[in-house]
């Protein structure tokens, strides 16, 4: 594992992510040591539009402003006749305050504000965003879809955001197939698992 890493990355955060011997059988990890910032305190007001909200209404950044965040890229491999590839990762967020169970209700707030977003760039291509209950996992989950359209071409989403304490873990996949209950949630509970039983 790194034992160094770009802005933002926290090598003990770190420590806390799924691995290859905790993954559940086929799937692959590789730790991220750079880490894409978030959105911070600055929550998009009434004028802003849907489209400009994207990242958000994906999971892809999430409100505020973690203290730690650690990530890893996630694959899957154990059925060779299936043609599909899975992609997905792992993302914790550690926070010094309130910030975890804020962005959690922000991003309820969002989809229930943007539930049908057009691009905006004239191509009819238009993105769909649900959320729903997660499993019964930490002390509060999301279960976010998303469903992206531009001609012929569809792009789906799944992530699991797992409230534990001041911790955010996301699980999400991707693609034609996104996995939910055959690789998200799985992956979900071995990294929540994972989490509660390392480190201090």
């Amino acid at each position: 594992m790194p034992a160094t890493g770009g802005p933002g990355y926290s090598a003990s955060l770190s420590a806390r992510l799924l691995t290859a011997d905790s993954v559940p059988a086929g799937f692959t990890v590789q730790i991220a040591t750079v880490m894409a910032s978030d959105a911070g305190e600055r929550r998009p007001g009434p004028e802003a539009s849907c489209s400009e909200m994207i990242p958000l209404l994906s999971g892809t950044r999430l409100t505020g402003t973690p203290s730690a965040m650690a990530a890893a890229t996630l694959g899957y491999d154990g059925d060779p006749d299936d043609l599909d590839l899975w992609v997905g990762s792992e993302v914790l967020r550690t926070y010094a305050d309130d910030g975890a169970r804020r962005a959690m209700a922000d991003l309820r707030t969002f989809v229930g504000r943007c539930p049908v977003v057009s691009s905006g760039l004239g191509d009819g291509s238009t993105s769909r965003f649900t959320v729903a209950p997660g499993p019964r996992l930490g002390d509060d989950s999301i279960r976010l879809g998303c469903n992206s359209t531009s001609d012929s071409d569809t792009l789906r989403c799944e992530a699991l955001i797992v409230r534990t304490g001041s911790t955010l873990l996301v699980i999400k996949g991707e693609g034609g197939d996104p996995g939910g209950d055959r690789y998200v949630t799985p992956l979900a509970e071995a990294a929540l698992h994972r989490y509660r039983t390392t480190g201090s």
